[in-house]
């Protein structure tokens, strides 16, 4: 049997996902490209919900228990995860979504590894697997959350575990700009840029793209594609040298570990 070429990993971040409509122009936007590669589609709780979900936590316990947050958290990407499936299966595309303990990414250390058996079954019978980002389980089987922006991450792990060649990140902007765009109408477009200089970028406060997010792709030799679904054709592509740790796979679970 001729297996199937390795995913393209997608992910679809909040300020995208903001309602129904949203919903709907991402779901035909995927369908147009389910002639080529399976698709990973990693997607993010929509915009403003993991904030709304905090401050209801809040009125009722100033300091919420971790893991109670961290559940609550879940709704917010698992929604998501389900609704752009809908969406997807109304337009005809065959599609499914795994919840966060089907997705395999679990926390090891310091570190975030993936058993990718499930994923990869689920990509050999679909056009389209939907998965939430932001969340991992521990080792007790708990749902974590990977802090403000962890989408990133869960997609870049999941592309590196499952040896895609590139990361797409959907995002309001078409990539990175040299000042922020919204507030400086003569910020310039920054079509390529190395991951290093990304990092910087994030430790200096840009959020574009979660510092670990960019550290994790720097490790795997990740190419990074940060775009749009709009009619704004620019991108920029993130890369990288030589993977500095290789990923390792395991026959049995097809795990693969990147590092925090």
């Amino acid at each position: 049997m001729t297996r199937r070429p390795s995913p393209v990993v997608v992910k679809i971040g909040g300020s995208v996902l903001t309602g129904p409509k949203a919903y709907s122009r991402a779901a035909r936007w995927l369908r147009a490209r389910v002639f080529g590669p399976p698709l990973l589609v990693v997607v993010s709780a929509e915009n403003g919900v993991t904030d709304r979900l905090l401050a209801e936590a809040r009125t009722i316990s100033p300091h919420p228990d971790t893991r109670a947050l961290d559940l609550l958290w879940a709704t917010g990407e698992q929604r998501s995860a389900a609704l752009l499936t809908l969406h997807l299966q109304t337009l005809g595309v065959p599609a499914c979504a795994l919840n966060a303990h089907e997705t395999g990414l679990y926390q090891r250390g310091d570190a975030l590894a993936v058993r990718t058996r499930h994923l990869r079954r689920a990509l050999e019978t679909h056009a389209v697997v939907v998965v939430p980002g932001f969340l991992a389980t521990s080792p007790s089987r708990a749902i974590v959350s990977l802090g403000r922006g962890g989408s990133d991450l869960s997609a870049v792990a999941l592309a590196a575990a499952l040896g895609a060649g590139r990361c797409e990140l959907i995002k309001d902007v078409p990539g990175y700009f040299t000042a922020d765009p919204a507030r400086d109408p003569a910020a310039r477009h920054i079509p390529r840029l190395d991951v290093d200089t990304a990092i910087r970028m994030a430790d200096a406060g840009c959020d574009l793209v979660q510092g670990r997010a960019l550290g994790a792709a720097r490790l795997a030799g990740l190419e990074l594609l940060i775009r749009t679904t709009g009619a704004d054709t620019r991108h920029t592509t993130v890369f990288t040298q030589e993977p500095i740790h290789a990923i390792r796979h395991e026959d049995d679970s097809r795990r693969a570990a990147v590092g925090a």
